[in-house]
């Protein structure tokens, strides 16, 4: 885990920050106020990149939808290879929750 190093107090004090988030809107400011926009533009293309992966797309179809480079692409790629599978645990469970949004329309 890289991120071992950085293990401790103000990193706990960050994760559990933004676990008291409860909506979409409440992430947009925390994250406005966090990070610069480069910054959250960063994550979230690296979030895309990963469900493309994922989805099977290749690297010329990432890199043309996505924007990233093809070090980010890799990047990701490497870390959904070697990682602590968070990415797929996230990706899962949002798919999860739409089927679960799906679902519940449907029974409406």
């Amino acid at each position: 885990m890289q991120i071992e190093k950085l293990k401790g107090k103000r990193l706990d004090d960050l994760f559990d920050a933004v676990l008291t988030l409860k909506t979409r809107e409440e992430c947009y400011e925390f994250f406005d106020d966090l990070c610069t926009v480069n910054e959250v533009h960063s994550l979230s293309q690296r979030l895309q990149v990963a469900m493309m992966i994922k989805q099977g797309h290749t690297y010329a179809v990432i890199e043309k939808e996505s924007g990233a480079s093809t070090a980010t692409i890799s990047r990701v790629k490497r870390s959904l290879q070697w990682g602590n599978d968070a990415y797929s645990m996230v990706i899962q469970r949002m798919n999860d929750d739409k089927q679960d949004e799906q679902t519940a329309h449907q029974e409406e």
